[in-house]
């Protein structure tokens, strides 16, 4: 192992300068004079934020923030509402537990966000991280924040050899070591800028890197080893039918998807179930069913493959909700955007 061991006083000084020369401007921290960002935007954005990058992020932030300036206004909103609003932010359970935890902001704690980590870990859907991200940065709380950017750095800056996802209490332990009542909003943002712009997945940066002399993933001439990948396992997949039916309007079927399960709550467009198999089911009515071709999407945990199906009614049957093709590609998930894509042309 290389002859560098981080100096966690030093560390700590130098990145904090180097954020405040060059944090990101993010419509979610707090404006020039402002003491702390505001809870409820803090909360917001890492509850969006969570398997979602910023520039994806951040048109949903100002069109919830817009139409539900406080927490109180986004706990009053239909499901339906905030799911539509939701779509193509993509792990939709988020979006269900959002309205939950705005819902007991409001109606428990008369508006106002907890304070504490524990506080916060209360309201449903409330985990760890987002707790510690939101005590730390809207409260100045000495809590332990550790995402993806501060995994990375704390892997490059101590070389740790385990791999992910084993390493991560290591990794978790080894950003504790920072947290101190100094600054810990600032210290939590710095960490999470400092991995988004500078010590990146691919390419890091190490030439402008505040703290390059300190890091031993540097010094072992490959930082980009760093954090080590354990070897992923196959992603299974799935197959389905979805059936996009258009009144001679042009309108086209969509239905809302059961509140539990994969999409639940969301609008979607009717299917067979998602299996290993080779898809079969039953068409919702009788029509001139034809195929369309086929649309792969990605979910966490399998790969899908659905065929599209496409016929045409001559009356709207009131058991579903009819919708002009753009409106209802801006409220489904992006699965069935591209089944509804993969139709129209």
């Amino acid at each position: 192992m290389p002859d560098v061991s981080p100096d966690i006083v030093f560390v700590r000084s130098r990145l904090l300068a180097w954020y405040d020369a060059h944090a990101r401007s993010l419509p979610w921290r707090a404006t020039a004079g402002a003491a702390r960002t505001e809870p409820y935007r803090v909360w917001l954005s890492e509850v969006m934020l969570q398997q979602t990058t910023v520039p994806h992020a951040t048109p949903y932030f100002h069109a919830f923030t817009t139409r539900w300036p406080r927490v109180e206004d986004l706990a009053a909103a239909e499901d339906a509402e905030v799911m539509a609003a939701w779509a193509g932010l993509g792990y939709y359970a988020r979006a269900r537990n959002l309205l939950a935890c705005a819902r007991a902001v409001a109606g428990r704690h008369g508006g106002v966000f907890p304070d504490t980590e524990a506080g916060l870990l209360a309201l449903p859907g409330v985990g760890a991280y987002t707790a510690a991200a939101v005590a730390a940065i809207a409260f100045d709380r000495a809590a332990n924040v550790v995402d993806g950017n501060v995994e990375r750095v704390m892997a490059r800056l101590f070389a740790v050899d385990a791999p992910v996802p084993a390493a991560r209490p290591e990794l978790r332990r080894l950003a504790g070591l920072f947290v101190t009542d100094e600054r810990p909003g600032d210290w939590a943002q710095a960490l999470m800028d400092l991995g988004a712009t500078v010590c990146r997945p691919k390419s890091p940066d190490c030439a402008i890197c505040p703290v390059s002399d300190q890091c031993r993933g540097l010094a072992t001439g490959e930082p980009t080893r760093f954090p080590v990948k354990a070897k992923k396992a196959d992603r299974p997949r799935r197959r389905g039918l979805a059936y996009v039916l258009f009144d001679r309007d042009g309108r086209v079927a969509v239905q809302t998807r059961p509140g539990k399960g994969l999409l639940g709550g969301m609008l979607g467009l009717p299917t067979s179930d998602w299996t290993a198999e080779e898809p079969s089911g039953q068409p919702p009515v009788p029509a001139d069913w034809r195929t369309a071709g086929a649309v792969e999407h990605v979910f966490t945990h399998f790969s899908l493959t659905l065929t599209v199906l496409v016929a045409q009614v001559q009356s709207a049957d009131d058991a579903w909700r009819w919708m002009a093709p753009e409106a209802a590609r801006a409220a489904l998930p992006t699965v069935f955007a591209k089944a509804l894509d993969r139709a129209l042309s």
